[in-house]
């Protein structure tokens, strides 16, 4: 680490962007939440060992990753936590602040809307949109449900820069078209599916059911029994049924010597088969 200075020529945030690794922005988010809990307790300076350890990574990584951001930290003393967070919301371009709406006013989008920790972290959560009769017209949050059907006239007014869509898998790439349409530049989905939308709108998906399904073959692996590698032949050994064998308990009688060769059998071939994905689908339920 070098002595702390801001980038040298006043390169903002967004001129580092480009050159940022996708993992990389991953873990500066992650990196903010340590420094902004960091700055809750008081601290001041904290090392990049004690960085890392609490955010998971390893120290050297760390100091990669954040060498992105230009010249930080002060070589045997750390970083100056309330600099490095600026320095990682200018980044991450949080600096001003973004203006949310959500659309859905069901279980999912109630949870979220009512959640307090988006507006500490940059995000206020402006308007909530919905085409059921029954919610329109209710305040959760203090935000009052609106018709979705008004949300091209009602847009300039909230001024969002991200929308978050809390709605059924079959309404999903409408309600996409219709955001898109009144010129939304970032689309949050808990829908299942994949959304279809120009280049320039960036949309990005977060499927729970798929990210339990990986927690399910984690914890399958990890209680799976350790295979053996065959001698010689660098691959993974088949496992050996629990169940005894004739062939690998008793010896087998020795074969005469014959004067012509025997006849092998020809091999037999494995019966190909085909997996397939589970085909249920979550959705979001509207009171």
């Amino acid at each position: 680490m070098t002595e702390q200075h801001e980038t040298p020529g006043g390169v903002s945030g967004k001129a580092l962007q480009r050159d940022i690794p996708q993992a990389t922005v991953t873990r500066l988010a992650t990196y903010l939440r340590v420094l902004a809990g960091l700055a809750d307790e008081g601290v001041v300076i904290v090392s990049s060992e004690e960085l890392a350890v609490a955010a998971g990574v390893n120290s050297a990584k760390l100091r990669k990753d954040l060498s992105f951001l230009g010249p930080n930290g002060v070589r045997g003393v750390g970083y100056d936590v309330a600099k490095l967070r600026t320095r990682i919301e200018d980044v991450l371009g949080l600096s001003q602040g973004h203006r949310v709406v959500l659309i859905g006013a069901g279980n999912l989008g109630r949870a979220l809307v009512g959640y307090g920790g988006f507006g500490v972290r940059g995000f206020t959560v402006v308007g909530i949109f919905d085409n059921d009769p029954a919610v329109i017209g209710h305040s959760y949050a203090g935000l009052v449900v609106r018709d979705i059907d008004l949300i091209a006239d009602q847009i300039p007014a909230l001024a969002p820069t991200i929308a978050v869509l809390a709605v059924p898998d079959e309404a999903a790439q409408d309600v996409c078209d219709h955001l898109v349409a009144a010129g939304l530049p970032s689309i949050l989905s808990f829908a299942p599916c994949e959304l279809r939308a120009p280049a320039h709108v960036e949309v990005r998906r977060v499927d729970l059911a798929m990210e339990l399904q990986m927690l399910s073959f984690d914890a399958a692996r990890n209680d799976a029994p350790a295979l053996p590698e065959a001698a010689g032949s660098g691959r993974v050994a088949r496992r050996v049924p629990p169940q005894s064998h004739p062939a690998l308990t008793h010896s087998a009688p020795v074969e005469p010597v014959r004067t012509r060769p025997q006849r092998r059998n020809a091999p037999h071939s494995a019966t190909p088969h085909s997996a397939t994905e589970p085909s249920t689908k979550g959705s979001v339920i509207t009171p």
